[in-house]
């Protein structure tokens, strides 16, 4: 009987960042691989992605990775990992044909993208896998179930139960779950961000009726904020300009890009008299929705934008309703409150959504029916923090699991199963966040982020000399600038004071033979820092720069 091995390396104990490893015997399947935002004290760092280390010395077995949609929290790392593996990728028509055109742009040249059923049976390699339809914000959304001869490994991926969308992008087959449940479930991998939400998500996650009165009062323009990959929130505000027949001016160039890939597969077609191009658009109009889309941090940065009126196209007058349509998620947090600060300072008004409304993810009830419906033998809650992960535990508790079923594990931690039997999860890979700072940067690390906040707290202090390269005397200098530590004016003798350590540094370097640039470099900045400690309690950054000049050739 084969050994099956279940590990994440992101996803856990955090929000975002979700990939997720299955691996029969020899070969390896990935599920997602996603980004998440940085938490404030990362400074200068856009996204992280997971560490794909494991992934690259194991390329040769990986067999391919299912993107079950196209939320940057489970898709936006692909175009990262398949730089450094290539491997194939399976995912519904429109995430595919939104990551072909993705990783064309990111310059990823060798890739090959499946579309796949959203109720279908793939092979790859000696592994057989189905997928299943499942509710989500994101059309062509899809659950995986990998066979194994110990039982079906399941992940549902991000869901709602909700009967009332039929559209074929949308809906899910209840019978088609309950037939993989008789089969049998070794593991089902639930997510748990909504695990404390009592109740089914249901008919919560919908905004209309409470939007629909805010945009019907409103005798001037609307300013109304979507994510621009929160397709299903777009199209129920659309739904509202539509019937009340008011004209919309898209600020977002992503949004408009998905509307078009939406109307190419025949799911969402907005009626083209209602769009206020980029040609016909000028900021007087006032009988207008303008629909304000973004990804993360930069929706609410836009949108504080406008508020200052800095914004090139839009800026915000006192008439305007102005509706936040986006949840705060994990990362926004201090861009979403400074937005609303500059709004309320301008005399603005704004709706938000009220606690009762959810975003698209399973409630506590949601997750219950899965547990019912698959009938796992283990239970393993992922995509969430701590906190999630235990309340979802707690759920399958109250469905009569054992704690010895229910499986909390972190990133890197490896399940192994046998005999249909949780053997260990002893086994751990050693992972480190990849750190990305808007460019293409792989080796933004911990000292970085150190380095970056060092300047932002204690500031800079450069020191530079100039040395005869024959004699090493000094014959320039030093010069002493700082940013950022002190004010100048009445600091004056800290300054003659490290312009002493520099100078006696050197002389006494060579004096005793001991002179080497880099060394001695060292040694001023070491003896600077104690000093400054000293004076001052702060711990800037210090560069020194020693040139040696008259260098013979």
């Amino acid at each position: 009987m084969e050994q099956v091995r279940i590990f994440a390396l992101g996803g856990l104990d955090e929000d975002g960042k979700n990939m997720f490893v299955v691996e029969v015997d020899d070969s390896i399947i990935l599920i997602e691989a996603g980004i998440k935002f940085p938490e404030a004290g990362q400074l200068g760092v856009e996204f992280i992605i997971p560490d794909f280390t494991y992934l690259i010395e194991n390329a040769d077995r990986i067999k391919g990775i299912f993107i079950t949609h196209g939320h940057d929290d489970v898709s936006a790392a692909l175009p990262y990992l398949l730089k450094q593996v290539n491997i194939p990728v399976y995912t519904g028509a429109l995430t595919a044909n939104v990551l072909r055109d993705t990783l064309k742009k990111e310059g990823v040249k060798d890739f090959k993208i499946n579309k796949v059923k959203r109720t279908g049976k793939v092979k790859l390699g000696n592994v057989n896998v189905r997928t299943f339809a499942m509710t989500h914000a994101y059309p062509d959304n899809f659950g995986v179930a990998i066979e194994t001869s110990q039982g079906y490994v399941v992940y549902t991926g991000e869901f709602i139960v909700d009967y009332d969308l039929i559209g074929k992008e949308y809906n899910f087959d209840i019978n088609d779950l309950s037939e993989i449940g008789k089969k049998g479930v070794l593991c089902l991998l639930n997510e748990s961000v909504g695990s404390g939400n009592a109740g089914h998500t249901a008919p919560f996650h919908k905004l209309e009726s409470y939007l629909e009165p805010i945009f019907e009062s409103s005798e001037h323009r609307i300013l109304v904020s979507a994510y621009s990959q929160s397709i299903f929130r777009i199209k129920e505000i659309l739904n509202i300009a539509t019937k009340l027949n008011k004209r919309v001016y898209f600020h977002g160039e992503e949004c408009k890009y998905l509307l078009h890939r939406m109307e190419e597969l025949g799911y969402y077609k907005f009626p083209k008299e209602l769009v206020i191009s980029d040609k016909q658009f000028v900021d007087e109009m006032d009988d207008i929705i303008v629909l304000i889309t973004g990804r993360g941090k930069n929706l609410y940065r836009t949108l504080q934008n406008i508020a200052m009126h800095e914004d090139e196209l839009v800026n915000f007058r006192k008439s305007d309703t102005i509706v936040i349509a986006s949840p705060v998620v994990s990362g926004t947090e201090l861009e979403a409150n400074n937005m609303e600060n500059e709004i309320y300072k301008e005399g603005g008004k704004i709706y938000t959504i009220p606690k009762k409304f959810l975003s698209m993810h399973p409630s506590s009830e949601d997750l219950k029916m899965m547990l019912y419906l698959f009938r796992p033998r283990y239970y393993l809650p992922v995509k969430g923090e701590y906190r999630h992960l235990i309340t979802n535990a707690n759920l399958a508790t109250k469905m009569g699991y054992r704690p010895d079923q229910i499986i909390i594990l972190d990133n890197g931690q490896i399940a192994t199963f046998e005999k249909k039997a949780l053997k260990s999860v002893a086994d751990h890979i050693e992972l480190e966040d990849t750190l990305i700072d808007g460019k293409e940067n792989w080796d933004v690390t911990g000292v970085v982020l150190k380095d970056r906040e060092v300047l932002s707290t204690d500031g800079v202090m450069i020191i530079g000399i100039s040395v005869d390269f024959n004699t090493k005397k000094i014959i320039g200098g030093p010069d002493v600038q700082t940013r950022g530590l002190i004010y100048l004016k009445d600091a004056e003798y800290i300054l003659k004071e490290v312009m002493k350590i520099a100078e006696s540094t050197i002389e006494e370097n060579v004096s005793k033979h001991e002179y080497e640039n880099i060394a001695t470099r060292m040694d001023i900045k070491d003896k600077v820092t104690r000093y400054l400690l000293k004076e001052t309690g702060k711990r800037p950054m210090i560069l020194p720069v020693i040139i040696e000049i008259n260098q013979e050739r």
